[in-house]
């Protein structure tokens, strides 16, 4: 099925919402695009730019600049955390949901969809799942019986309220694991086979037909080599033509983003290939978890200057680079970063060896960076005939 183009559609959906974030033109007051959000200046091309959120920080009544930026510079939020399994459902059988609600309301107050994350992923799973696998009491037939039940107890529980979910999450390894040729990793291929990618989709349609669902995965931004053993998005291409093959309903591919200065990353040519490519299956496409971490060096960590600058030059072009190419391309629906402050980044705690952090849009201060501004300058100076209004698919029976 060919993603639906309802340009009509979206360009009314897309002044109607503008219209409640922009303050209007006046003689003595023009119209000035730098003074909007990231998220108001998304929707004049019908994309949502969005962030994952830290629901300690948003609920931490010491530090309100942090839920004032969430709930007004975004019109996106993803669950940083407190959609994973382990938070869901800590004790077999006994779902805790209240943070998750909580992040719905949240949306739903301040007029943002929501990115579901994520429903099968080899990490941040219960320990009783584990466990209960490792030492047989769990077999592998009951195994699947588990898998289906959370995803249809979860799906089931947010239908209607979920944009997109992320429901296979970081299937594919990488060429420096063992075995270097690529492969199907993690708990789920071990104890499953690959196909439980298949049931994972089929089962959250069943539990909720209008969903987008996503494949989601890191080190995808663009092709390398073309060669499956080695190329990790030549592999998620060819899988993802594979389920299609199969009417498997799978509606989009999200690329995480996750980049660092230190590496030598693509250009916007080379990733707008990329998404034009999985466009061309029919897919939509998403940049789902997008920060740029770089080495804190002695030098960056007593505040050098001559080092700290080039870094955040870099790390802007990162962000640019990922964004201009999304704009590119109209079945590039959202553009997400993973946490939007240092303060709260996931990357020091993550990278430590040696130690990296500089990785999003905000300082720890919440003063926006270059990367912010050039991220800014990309949705305003963007237009026809280049930059379309977004391209709406249908999601998959």
């Amino acid at each position: 099925m060919k993603l639906r183009q309802w340009t009509t559609v979206a360009v009314v959906a897309v002044a109607t919402v503008a219209a409640l974030n922009t303050v209007p033109a006046t003689a003595s007051r023009p119209y000035d695009p730098t003074a909007q959000s990231l998220g108001a200046l998304g929707l004049r091309h019908g994309l949502h730019v969005g962030t994952a959120v830290n629901m300690d920080a948003l609920n931490d009544a010491g530090d309100p600049q942090y839920r004032a930026l969430a709930s007004s510079e975004f019109t996106s939020v993803t669950a940083e955390n407190v959609m994973k399994w382990e938070v869901l459902e800590p004790t077999r059988g006994t779902y805790n949901w209240a943070a998750a609600d909580q992040l719905v309301e949240f949306a739903k107050r301040n007029r943002q969809s929501v990115r579901g994350h994520v429903l099968v992923w080899h990490n941040q799973l219960p320990a009783w799942l584990t466990a209960g696998v490792a030492d047989g009491s769990i077999s592998k037939q009951e195994l699947r019986e588990i898998l289906r039940k959370h995803i249809t107890t979860v799906v089931n529980r947010y239908k209607g309220k979920i944009w997109q979910w992320d429901v296979v999450n970081e299937a594919v390894s990488d060429p420096w694991d063992t075995p270097s040729t690529l492969h199907y990793k993690g708990f789920w291929a071990q104890n499953l086979g690959p196909g439980y990618i298949a049931d994972s989709f089929r089962w959250a349609r069943a539990a909720d037909p209008k969903a987008l669902l996503f494949y989601n995965d890191y080190n995808i931004e663009a092709f390398g080599s073309g060669n499956p053993a080695d190329d990790k998005t030549q592999f998620v291409y060819d899988m993802t033509k594979g389920l299609r093959a199969q009417g498997v309903p799978i509606d989009g591919v999200g690329s995480q983003g996750h980049l660092g200065t230190q590496y030598g990353n693509f250009d916007t040519l080379q990733v707008t290939a990329a998404l034009k490519k999985f466009s061309g299956l029919g897919v939509a496409t998403a940049f789902t978890e997008v920060d740029v971490r770089s080495q804190m060096t002695a030098g960056v960590q007593a505040g050098n200057s001559e080092e700290i600058n080039p870094r955040l030059q870099a790390s802007a072009a990162n962000f640019s680079v990922l964004m201009k190419a999304c704009l590119a391309v109209r079945s590039c629906l959202s553009y997400t970063v993973w946490g939007f402050s240092d303060r709260y980044s996931w990357v020091p705690d993550w990278f430590d060896d040696p130690p990296e952090g500089l990785a999003t849009i905000y300082d720890e201060n919440y003063q926006p960076k270059r990367a912010y501004q050039e991220l800014k300058s990309d949705l305003i100076l963007a237009g026809p005939p280049y930059v379309l209004p977004r391209s709406t698919p249908r999601p998959r029976r």
